[in-house]
């Protein structure tokens, strides 16, 4: 196994789990900020994602705040590449799309500026649970214009994966993917 997918499976070793409501919640360092992210984790991560993506096909990277924020900023430095940032706080900037997103554990507005017809834009998101926030940032894209080249994720928990891909008519992979099973993670 590559030892840097072996690290990101290690990580999971251990993560607390929690409940919100019905919904199991996992604390992990790239889906959370805590504990502590570490470098050489980032790094194997952001490698693996560079090396799965067709970079002539991807024009901007767009990051969903918050934690798919350290993995889009180190890919575009790593790419020189632009970023822009779903974010959930409007601006009111024109052009600006307003979308809903609900979750496993919460629901909200997020709001996506600075995308424009012709652009062909990879998505990266620290997890895929549920799939409200990407089922809503996709239908935000297209109401743009703009093409969704694929989507990465890095944890994929649960079985939305491919029913929010189909939806949408988009290639979406995830790096691992992961069940709850009481107080333990599998790696599935």
């Amino acid at each position: 196994m590559d030892e840097r997918l072996a690290l990101l499976r290690a990580s999971f070793d251990g993560v607390p789990i929690i409940k919100k409501d019905d919904y199991c919640y996992f604390i992990h360092p790239l889906t959370d900020g805590i504990p502590r992210v570490d470098a050489d984790l980032l790094r194997s991560v952001a490698d693996l994602i560079i090396e799965r993506v067709d970079w002539s096909k991807v024009d901007l990277i767009l990051g969903i705040e918050a934690m798919g924020l350290p993995l889009v900023s180190t890919i575009c430095l790593m790419q020189s590449l632009p970023m822009v940032v779903a974010r959930k706080r409007s601006y009111g900037l024109e052009g600006e799309i307003e979308v809903e997103q609900q979750t496993g554990y919460s629901h909200g507005k997020m709001y996506l500026n600075d995308l424009s017809k012709g652009d062909n834009i990879l998505i990266i998101d620290d997890v895929l649970s549920t799939g409200g926030t990407l089922d809503a940032i996709l239908s935000g894209v297209e109401k743009t214009g703009a093409q969704v080249s694929e989507v990465i994720v890095v944890v994929e928990k649960g079985e939305k994966m491919q029913t929010i891909a189909s939806k949408h008519s988009v290639h979406i992979s995830s790096l691992v993917k992961v069940e709850i099973d009481g107080n333990c993670i599998n790696i599935l």
